[in-house]
């Protein structure tokens, strides 16, 4: 699937910030970067025109028309009934990420708590650093009731193959949290929202294999910033990503990247110099392009 679009400069700005991780070294001609999120690869060019290509195209695109269209009007004022209300919300960490796990969070908040959250800055969790997370974090999370799944480098190159992409192996996770979290809580959520990555059909289609689903779900783009159970799940399961990566770190004896840029490839060079070309079974997704990249350079 292709799509294209043509931003404004506001939102080449953002694309730019939103990407740099995920940017590829070599772009075609007249492009301004090409980057590669989950399934779909985005490419800017210099009229400002953006290709979308591949499953999810149609949802990465909508979200930037979105954007666009909010920075050339007025700010639209948030949905005050997703924001201020009791409701359980799901975000995931890490699907963008060569190393490390792929963490999916489904968070539990009460009206009552949701100033006591806003005080401390909660919000979407690409728009804080690393230590700024591993700082709010501890001072919220017990007091939220949430549901976590870690899904290790190893356990996910045995599931990804042609049948089950990455946005099937998310859908499952997120549903497996949803479900769990939402048949614990004695007072029900007015909402259970998910921050979009597919459209809805689609998300029911995956996981329709599944022996216990959640249903009446709203699906929103950029849910961090309208829903405070997504904003909770979005920093949530970012810490607990940097937790993972830290562990890494030490048994790898090398401080390990996130991202997908070049310093990925120097790390996954060293790493499969120093344990062999298999750790990249245990430690990395191997199907985004990096893997080529780092064995096509070794020599065995």
């Amino acid at each position: 699937m292709n799509i294209v679009i043509r931003v404004n400069e506001e939102t080449k700005n953002k694309m730019l910030e939103y990407y740099k991780d995920k940017i590829k070294e070599k772009t075609p001609p007249y492009a301004i970067f090409q980057a590669v999120n989950d399934d779909t690869t985005i490419t800017m060019y210099q009229s400002l025109k953006v290709m979308f290509q591949g499953v999810s195209a149609d949802v990465d695109a909508n979200i930037w028309k979105e954007v666009n269209s909010n920075s050339s009007k007025t700010k639209k004022k948030v949905d005050d009934k997703y924001l201020y209300c009791t409701s359980i919300g799901s975000d995931e960490v890490g699907t963008g990420d060569y190393f490390g796990p792929i963490v999916v969070t489904a968070s539990y908040v009460r009206k009552d708590q949701i100033d006591d959250l806003k005080k401390l800055k909660v919000g979407d969790s690409k728009k804080f650093d690393d230590e700024q997370i591993l700082k709010i974090v501890p001072k919220f999370i017990k007091d939220i009731k949430y549901k976590s799944i870690i899904l290790s480098n190893e356990e996910y190159n045995q599931k990804y193959n042609k049948d089950t992409n990455m946005n099937k192996i998310k859908a499952i996770m997120h549903n497996k949290v949803l479900y769990s979290l939402y048949n614990e809580v004695e007072e029900k959520p007015q909402y259970v929202v998910v921050d979009q990555f597919a459209k809805e059909d689609r998300y029911y289609e995956y996981i329709k294999e599944s022996d216990n689903v959640l249903k009446n779900i709203t699906f929103m783009i950029k849910a961090e910033d309208k829903n405070m159970a997504v904003a909770t799940a979005s920093m949530i399961s970012r810490y607990l990503f940097l937790k993972e990566m830290d562990k890494l770190s030490d048994f790898y004896h090398v401080p390990i990247p996130k991202g997908a840029g070049a310093n990925v490839d120097t790390v996954g060079e060293e790493l499969v110099e120093k344990y062999g070309k298999d750790v990249l079974d245990k430690i990395a997704k191997k199907n985004f392009a990096n893997t080529q990249k780092i064995l096509k350079t070794m020599i065995f």
